[in-house]
């Protein structure tokens, strides 16, 4: 492993040397940044060509300006060694800072789009393969064959008008009319009764109790005022805990070993006691704290998983840790909630952002402002999830309808082995496979901007960036768009390579 990741690395400095210098030159001969300055007949555009010319480098030969700015960037990629320098815009800007917040915008951007659309993603293929050609089966690839097709740029525009300004509006006067619970009643017993299955009773059962729950929540909530100050609670937190317990053991080890639901329960309980005991601290904490306090969560589930997982340690310790992050965002996102009615009055009742990455002049601490940022990710994250979300359904059902026909499958299940055991560790690591290598290109893609989208939302990130480079013919920012797209791309296929061993041991990376 550890020669096969030397020789990577080795030939990726050499695919991104070359990768480099070609795009430098491309770049270089693309246009003349002083284009605009030489037409201009102002008093001074004689220094201020001299100024630019001095700055961008210009009169130095594109090879030599080449190895300048790899001697720059070579202190950004290797650490300790010196001072980032990408050089300037062709407004003096410091590239360097310019794409530090283009990343952490970009990064902002795809961080929960991807990791919401691979899980989701990965579970719907799973499900949609074990119930190949039921409704379910049908429903999901309908439905994945839309969002593919869709432009996001006009599907970004669909969510901006039907999900921030109509709900915008909504909210000003929140309530939930009778038709209007019967019509997504209808749509939940739908869904329900898709992903339940079985015979014609068993749907019909599935369909009315789905409606009759998700139709009268919304009108419960409606008139006791919830949507008006929303939050989660102790109960909510509690119920979430627990349910994620019971739901990760099934899937993590079966119901077969009690020890590893005892553990997940006691870790929910540890967390629904931390909430109430941590309150004075969780008030307006640092975002430090709130890692520590991360870790100190992951930390007692170990124990506990260790304490009490017996002779099934490892699955109890995994799943422990699982039932103590999900409670973790949880509580999060109940704290968050608190900050709803000054975020509320402060931006005037348009909760759902669809411009920029934050409010300007809001600070409302740690839970306002992440409330904040979370209203400006909503759209623009959907807009790349629901998009991804079905590609990687597609790929991960025909992955695994290919594993599960597999002679290693139908052996383990001819020696007894239960369903969720030959689905979980023996089907599931191969049928990731192809999945590992779409999500590194994916991951990889993105990073380097998702330029439509960040058009459509006003969101500043890397692709923002390079279109703006481009359209100004400006170099420098151009290159710094070249390099860290080239680093990922490289960086991920690595990864890649090296998750196919861990996910099938019968690869070897020597």
């Amino acid at each position: 492993m550890l020669a096969f990741i030397v020789r990577r690395v080795i030939a990726a400095f050499g695919i991104l040397l070359a990768g480099t210098f070609i795009a430098y030159v491309l770049v270089a001969l693309s246009g003349d940044p002083l284009a605009q300055l030489r037409q201009s007949n102002e008093p001074g555009i004689e220094d201020r060509i001299a100024n630019m010319t001095e700055r961008l480098d210009l009169d130095t030969p594109v090879p030599l300006r080449y190895l300048k700015w790899l001697g720059g960037a070579a202190q950004c990629v290797v650490p300790f060694v010196g001072t980032c320098d990408l050089g300037q815009s062709v407004r003096g800007q410091d590239v360097s800072a310019l794409l530090a917040d283009a990343m952490v915008a970009t990064l902002q951007l795809i961080t929960v789009a991807t990791v919401t659309a691979v899980i989701i993603g990965v579970l719907v293929g799973i499900v949609t393969a074990l119930r190949q050609y039921t409704r379910l089966d049908y429903s999901a690839t309908f439905a994945s064959f839309v969002f593919v097709s869709l432009p996001i740029f006009w599907f970004a525009v669909l969510l901006k008008q039907y999900i921030a300004i109509d709900l915008n509006d909504w909210l000003a006067d929140p309530t939930v009319s009778l038709p209007a619970a019967a019509i997504v009643g209808v749509i939940s017993g739908l869904i329900w009764g898709s992903i339940v299955g079985g015979d014609r009773r068993r749907v019909l059962t599935s369909f009315a109790v789905a409606f009759v729950a998700t139709g009268g929540a919304l009108l419960l909530l409606s008139a006791s005022g919830w949507f008006r100050s929303p939050g989660l609670g102790p109960v909510v937190v509690g119920v979430v805990g627990v349910a994620a317990a019971v739901g990760l053991t099934a899937v993590v080890a079966g119901f077969r070993y009690r020890n590893v639901l005892y553990a997940a329960l006691a870790t929910a309980g540890a967390g629904i006691v931390a909430n109430l005991a941590f309150d004075p601290l969780l008030t307006d904490p640092t975002w430090g704290t709130l890692f520590l306090l991360l870790l100190l969560a992951v930390a007692v589930a170990v124990g506990i998983g260790y304490a009490i997982g017996g002779l099934q340690r490892r699955q109890a310790i995994s799943t422990s840790v699982w039932v103590a992050v999900i409670m973790a965002f949880t509580i999060t996102a109940d704290r968050m909630l608190t900050a709803w009615d000054n975020y509320y009055e402060f931006v005037g009742g348009r909760v759902v952002a669809t411009f920029g990455a934050r409010t300007p002049n809001y600070d409302g601490g740690t839970w306002g402002n992440l409330l904040d940022t979370v209203t400006h990710l909503a759209l623009p994250t959907l807009a790349l999830m629901l998009v991804s979300l079905a590609t990687y359904s597609r790929y991960t059902r025909a992955s695994m309808l290919e594993v599960m026909n597999q002679d290693y499958v139908r052996t383990a299940r001819s020696k007894g082995l239960t369903d969720r055991t030959v689905i979980v560790r023996h089907a599931l690591r191969n049928g990731l496979i192809p999945v590992t290598t779409l999500v590194a290109f994916d991951l990889a893609g993105l990073i380097g901007g998702a330029v439509i989208t960040e058009t459509v939302f006003g969101w500043q990130g890397m692709g923002f960036m390079f279109v703006e480079a481009l359209r100004n013919t400006d170099p420098n920012p151009a290159m710094a768009f070249f390099l860290v797209t080239g680093i990922v791309a490289v960086l991920f296929n690595m990864l890649a390579d090296i998750a196919y061993a861990y996910l099938d041991p019968r690869i070897r990376l020597g």
